[in-house]
């Protein structure tokens, strides 16, 4: 930032924040005047049980079909000594349009569970057009049928994804077969129980113990059967691979046209989850050196997200970990060992006093290559008194890729939200507006969520694309994009899951960069299915609807 001159004097760091104070920021907490009031409840206590630290999921989804994004919030609960002093209930908030929402979960009946909660998948797993939801939580987790007239039904034992008896964290949707149906993958914790209340303190205060004091659970995987669901994970392969599961995110790593997993386990080795095409799944994690550190130690994974981020074609992932671990940065290069690049990337640089949680990759500038959104937030709150370089509420991260994969932190110029302190968790992403340039929201521990509105500082040319599966999945989860125009190229896929206990807007943006707003984009799409399609001469400016051709077309 330059310094301003006045009198013969230069009036330094105080002069220069109120010229960053007055330039227009990329991004502006719109929360309150959105309408949105609801506040995250963890039962925090004295007993200090591990659940209340994770807690707090959020989704991006139309649920109602409407075209404008809607919001699910997802609550904690109550303890035994962490009592609330009024209802604990999940949100939904539907789009009004004109940046105003409204609360209608109790009418739509996703306001409560029976369990604590934790974060939030939604997919339309039935294909008939609309969004269902998949809650997790412990111990059990919950799938909410809609129903197509503004409601949902619970049909949890119906379908058989009860997780019963889990800590179940995040979880993906992901058709892991291609048969056309969304199956599920859900992420386990740990093994837990309020009988067992682990005692542990900081300077005579009570504090959460360590997450290696808890033993790790293995994930588990649903079938989509198209009359419910059947637990396959062991013929899978995958339910013997116990560790303490935070994140998933579901993408062609290998760019074979069947899905993969890329799971982040906290103080448990990564895993990457290499789709097998015949219903099994082998771990791939050592050879790609992305399951331990250089050292060889797991790091404490929390989000991960997939996406290109040096622009070479092929899905790269980040991970958010632990304080004075990093987040790290694995560049897939077609081949193992992936190569981290966390330092060269600087997010070594910027990520070294936070505890990360929700990631998303996104080209919140629409300049063609996708940036990073982090929120973080420690676990102890007396954490200041033995190490100054770390806070308890910490800030989120806005880093803006220069084409290469390095990162700068956008601190000054993204807005006040990224100065402010949080106990953050969930993060998800989505064009709540419609304008083309990507919103998000998160989750705070026992405070009010925030909404983010991207208020679009430089005006870019954008191509939105929203794909509708036929004989693959209709959100078609798992598509791989690929976009050109003019001299340049961009590759996207549609994920399943990502971040941390959160769900995304499912369309795709194109930010054309400086490229001028006639120019004309073509597209190419691999369907789930691995059928191919093209789509030319897309205008720029707004989103277009492609549907995928039935086989007998």
């Amino acid at each position: 930032m330059s310094r301003a001159r006045q009198g013969g004097r230069w009036l330094g760091a105080a002069a220069a924040a109120v010229v960053a104070a007055a330039s227009p920021a990329w991004f502006a907490d719109v929360t309150r005047e959105a309408g949105i009031v609801w506040t995250h409840f963890n039962g925090e206590s004295p007993d200090r049980f591990l659940v209340e630290s994770t807690t707090g999921g959020v989704a991006f989804l139309d649920f109602d079909q409407d075209g404008r994004l809607d919001i699910y919030l997802v609550n904690g609960g109550e303890t035994r000594r962490g009592r609330s002093r009024t209802p604990v209930r999940n949100a939904l908030y539907r789009n009004l349009g004109g940046g105003k929402f409204e609360d209608v979960a109790a009418r739509a009946g996703v306001d409560r569970i029976p369990f604590y909660g934790m974060g939030v998948a939604a997919a339309d797993y039935d294909n008939d057009g609309y969004p269902d939801l998949y809650v997790t939580g412990y111990p059990a987790s919950a799938l909410f049928h809609n129903n197509r007239d503004g409601t949902f039904t619970d049909v949890t034992a119906k379908a058989g994804v009860a997780n019963q008896g889990e800590w179940g964290s995040s979880a993906a949707w992901f058709d892991f077969d291609r048969d056309g149906r969304l199956d599920l993958f859900v992420a386990n914790y740990a093994e837990f129980s309020y009988d067992d209340a682990r005692r542990c303190e900081f300077g005579g205060q009570p504090t959460y113990c360590a997450q290696t004091d808890y033993q790790g659970r293995p994930p588990r995987l649903y079938r989509n059967t198209g009359a419910g669901f059947t637990e396959v994970s062991k013929q899978a392969g995958i339910a013997g691979m116990a560790g303490r599961a935070l994140g998933v995110v579901a993408v062609d790593a290998d760019d074979d046209g069947w899905p993969d997993l890329f799971v982040a386990r906290d103080a448990s080795p990564n895993l990457l989850l290499i789709n097998q095409r015949d219903g099994t799944f082998v771990d791939r994690a050592m050879e790609a050196e992305v399951a331990y550190n250089i050292d060889g130690v797991a790091r404490a994974g929390m989000g991960v997200d997939a996406g290109d981020i040096d622009g070479d074609g092929r899905p790269d992932f980040v991970v958010t970990n632990f304080d004075t671990e990093y987040h790290a940065l694995y560049l897939n290069t077609g081949r193992y060992p992936y190569r981290e690049f966390t330092v060269e990337s600087r997010l070594a640089l910027h990520s070294k006093p936070y505890v990360g949680w929700g990631v998303r990759l996104l080209d919140f500038d629409l300049d063609g290559d996708l940036d990073l959104l982090i929120v973080n937030g420690h676990l102890h709150e007396m954490i200041e008194r033995s190490n100054r370089t770390v806070q308890y509420r910490e800030r989120p991260l806005l880093l803006a890729n220069d084409g290469k994969g390095v990162f700068s932190d956008l601190r000054e110029s993204a807005g006040p939200v990224f100065d402010t302190g949080y106990l953050a968790r969930g993060l998800a992403a989505g064009d709540f507006n419609n304008d083309g340039f990507p919103d998000a929201v998160f989750v705070n521990l026992n405070a009010p969520p925030v909404l983010l509105r991207n208020q679009a500082v430089k005006r870019r040319a954008w191509v939105g694309v929203r794909l509708r599966g036929t004989d693959s999945n209709r959100d078609a989860i798992g598509a791989k994009l690929t976009a050109t125009a003019a001299d340049r190229r961009w590759t996207r896929w549609i994920n399943g899951g990502g971040s941390f206990l959160a769900s995304h807007d499912y369309r795709v943006v194109f930010g054309l960069g400086d490229l001028p707003d006639s120019t004309p984009v073509d597209l190419e799409i691999r369907w789930p299915n691995g059928r191919t399609q093209s789509a030319r001469g897309l205008p720029a400016g707004r989103y277009h609807t492609i549907t995928e051709p039935r086989r007998t077309e």
